[in-house]
């Protein structure tokens, strides 16, 4: 599905130090006297990795922040980072590999928090002949949407399972990831999410075998991700609009964790084609990767060695022409409670 350590938050932290030098903990800011507008695009159709968004809108989190989010939906997932750094909206979820690929051509998009923690991705099979383990895959066939970083996916998976690669057969399915597999017009897919299509097809008894890329060989990293401007975090504009919209959204994140029909209600009214049922058992799987694994971190907590050592591994893979600096490509100063 499928462009900072810190100069911009440095920046903005040398701008208020003295103000709040006294303060000890960082306070957060009050709520706009009107409530701003945000536009906010989603990186593909809603479903269950937006619950917490949509927790958010439905507690009234946002608006209590002097927030008139206005969630998107995009045309298909490689528009969000276009239409943020064209100016068409705010702020834009997307994918960790996604920000790496865009900043290496030049965007200036930073990642302000995190949205699902591990990778999503994965490589789903189904039936009585589905792959429980890569060395299966050798002589198969495999979908992907066909984003490159997907190919090197597979390479790398391959690669540890001591598969050649020779014997296997890529294809490009687009985004028809399900209907290629259940058609047997490939023996698996790479691409589909563990949390949202493998469930599907769980409910619909097809027997689906789930291999999870960080068990597999590839380097762990944020599936999705909250991207904002560089332009709009500086010091002049202080990003205290990205501030409240993270803290509104952390609130959000915690009505979900308490109450999952917090997101899941208002979800289904915005989509009622989605199927209640299965939304509920994604946000259930989902839960625990929606929040980082250090329970004293904030909610959206990016880690930067985490970010060095994947896009260090695309570098390796000649996705991007040189190893991205994670400290400019992200920032965790706009998390509640960060920042000085």
């Amino acid at each position: 599905m499928t462009w900072l350590h810190r100069p911009t938050a440095v920046l903005l932290a040398l701008a208020v130090a003295v103000a709040v030098a006294a303060c000890g903990e960082r306070k957060e800011p009050a709520a706009a006297p009107k409530p701003e507008a945000v536009r906010l695009s989603l990186d593909w159709l809603p479903n269950a990795d937006h619950a917490g968004l949509y927790a958010a809108q439905g507690t009234g989190a946002f608006q209590k922040a002097g927030l008139d989010v206005k969630i998107q939906t995009p045309p298909d997932p490689s528009a969000p980072l276009k239409l943020l750094a064209a100016g068409r909206v705010d702020l834009a979820v997307s994918y960790e590999p996604d920000l790496l690929l865009a900043r290496d051509h030049g965007a200036k998009l930073v990642a302000v928090g995190a949205l699902v923690q591990k990778p999503l991705t994965s490589i789903v099979s189904v039936g009585r002949r589905a792959i429980a383990d890569p060395k299966q895959l050798a002589g198969k066939t495999v979908g992907t949407a066909g984003i490159p970083y997907q190919s090197a996916y597979l390479k790398a998976i391959l690669g540890r399972a001591g598969v050649a690669p020779s014997s296997v057969k890529e294809v490009n399915v687009g985004f028809n990831l399900i209907p290629a597999m259940l058609s047997g017009k490939v023996d698996a897919t790479l691409g589909a999410y563990w949390n949202v299509e493998a469930i599907q097809l769980a409910q619909q008894r097809k027997r689906p075998k789930v291999i999870r890329m960080e068990n597999a060989g590839v380097p762990t990293y944020d599936e999705l991700v909250i991207v904002a401007r560089e332009s709009d975090l500086n010091v002049k504009s202080g990003g205290a609009k990205v501030r409240r919209f993270m803290r509104a959204l952390s609130q959000g994140m915690k009505a979900l964790k308490s109450d999952p029909n917090a997101g899941i209600d208002p979800l289904v009214r915005a989509d009622p084609d989605l199927d209640r049922r299965q939304v509920a058992a994604s946000v259930k799987a989902t839960m625990p990767v929606f929040f980082p694994a250090d329970s004293s971190k904030p909610f959206g907590w990016m880690d930067p060695a985490e970010w060095a050592a994947y896009g260090n591994w695309m570098a390796r893979n000649r996705l991007v022409e040189n190893p991205p600096d994670a400290g400019r490509a992200l920032t965790d100063e706009f998390l509640p409670g960060q920042g000085i």
